[in-house]
């Protein structure tokens, strides 16, 4: 049996960029794609980022690696402090947070134990 199927409903063929308002969406559509996906093309210059908690290039090894593992110690014993006010699963989260801190803390000591302080020349 054949059944005769309706034509579609007519549709206007404009262009849906040919009206003021769907221009102006159109307009906007593409200013945030253009603000989102495509880069500047030169870096921002006026920026400056803070230099507040930089580190000197010039900071010798050994001073990094101390104080790193001083850090580290300090993170370990917060992280033990607060892992006593908390009840499990936290607790256990807590603990595995110090034990990561610790593993470390000994592995910038190991570095510093091999650290070898370079001789001067000045005392020959």
């Amino acid at each position: 049996m054949f059944k005769p199927t309706p034509n579609p409903p007519e549709t206007e063929s404009t262009s849906p960029y040919q009206s003021p308002e769907s221009k102006k969406l159109h307009e906007a559509a593409e200013r945030a794609l253009d603000h989102y996906l495509k880069p500047p093309a030169s870096p921002d210059k006026s920026h400056k980022p803070s230099t507040m908690f930089q580190v000197t290039p010039d900071q010798d090894n050994e001073s990094l690696l101390a104080h790193a593992c001083e850090s580290l110690a300090s993170a370990s014993v917060m992280a033990s402090d607060i892992a006593a006010y908390v009840d499990s699963p936290q607790r256990h989260t807590v603990l595995a947070i110090q034990q990561v801190i610790m593993l470390a803390e000994l592995a910038v000591n190991r570095v510093l134990d091999n650290y070898e302080i370079p001789q001067s020349t000045a005392h020959s």
